[in-house]
């Protein structure tokens, strides 16, 4: 591997280009890199196609089997942005609140089926919690097993129309994902008959 040795380093803003020991070859701009972890991140141009993005890949050197520097930064790299403390605080705070309410249903015993409607409903509509077995969506609305269409109640209205409408297109997804999952399996099923 051509991996700096001792005392070397990337510098932040350097243009590499690295062939995995799987021979993918990543290339881009050094971000930065660790010494001692042998890890170096890269920026390169998005995979999504989309120009005001970028990926961000982290690379640990030790599944490298070549690095070249295409061109080598000398000057000090700008500064880096500022960070907006709060925004990552309240994503944090967040992300702890959607696990603790994954864990609380897990532990109350809810079953998979209301855990994947949970999740479908918390995409479209942020205000739902658990009580109990019971999904309770804005205050208004209280989903409980089997989590059906008919187990939705609450006052008739928007909020009890929208809610069932999510609900019934969860389940309608759910049953054409299992149907397109059984006609793949029975296909390679013919597949390896044929073959045989």
């Amino acid at each position: 591997m051509a991996a700096p040795g001792p005392g070397e380093y990337f510098s932040v803003g350097s243009h590499v280009s690295c062939l995995t020991c799987l021979g993918q070859r990543l290339q881009g701009e050094v971000v930065a890199f660790d010494y001692q972890s042998k890890m170096l991140t890269l920026k390169c141009a998005s995979s999504s196609g989309k120009s005001n993005l970028n990926d961000v890949i982290l690379i640990n050197l030790a599944y490298v089997s070549e690095v070249e520097i295409i061109n080598d930064r000398t000057e000090t790299p700008p500064p880096l942005a500022s960070l907006n403390v709060s925004k990552l605080a309240n994503r944090a705070r967040t992300e702890k609140e959607d696990k603790l309410s994954q864990a609380y249903a897990i532990s109350a015993g809810v079953s998979v089926e209301g855990q994947q409607l949970f999740q479908t409903i918390h995409k479209t509509i942020k205000d739902c919690k658990w009580q109990e077995k019971n999904i309770i969506v804005m205050d208004d609305v209280v989903i409980s097993p089997p989590y059906q269409v008919e187990n939705c109640r609450g006052k008739e209205g928007s909020a009890l129309s929208h809610v069932r409408k999510i609900v019934e297109k969860h389940f309608r997804d759910v049953e054409s994902q299992k149907s397109m999952q059984r006609s793949q399996a029975q296909q390679t099923q013919k597949d390896s008959t044929l073959s045989s």
